[in-house]
C-alpha cells in the first residue's frame, strides 16, 4: 500500500455544473469552456434533472461572481 495522495485536485479553466437526477445526493460535475456553452447545458438538462452552479475556475482558482 502506497500512501495517500496529499495534492489537492487542481481544476481546469471553465465553467462548472453539477448534474443530478431529480431526488438524488451526488451527480455528475460537468465542465464547459464558455459562460454561454454553460447557460445551453443548464437549459438542456433542466427539464429532466437538478442543476447545481459550481462557478468558474481559472488558474486552478475559483472566482467568486454575483450572478450567472
Amino acid at each position: 500500500m502506497g500512501r495517500p495522495i496529499t495534492k489537492p485536485k487542481r481544476y481546469r479553466d471553465g465553467f462548472y455544473i453539477e448534474v443530478k437526477n431529480k431526488g438524488e445526493k451526488s451527480g455528475i460535475v460537468l465542465i464547459r469552456n464558455s459562460r454561454e456553452e454553460m447557460l445551453k447545458a443548464i437549459d438542456l438538462y433542466s427539464r429532466t434533472k437538478d442543476i447545481s452552479i459550481l462557478g468558474e475556475s481559472k488558474n486552478g482558482k475559483w472566482i467568486e461572481h454575483e450572478e450567472f
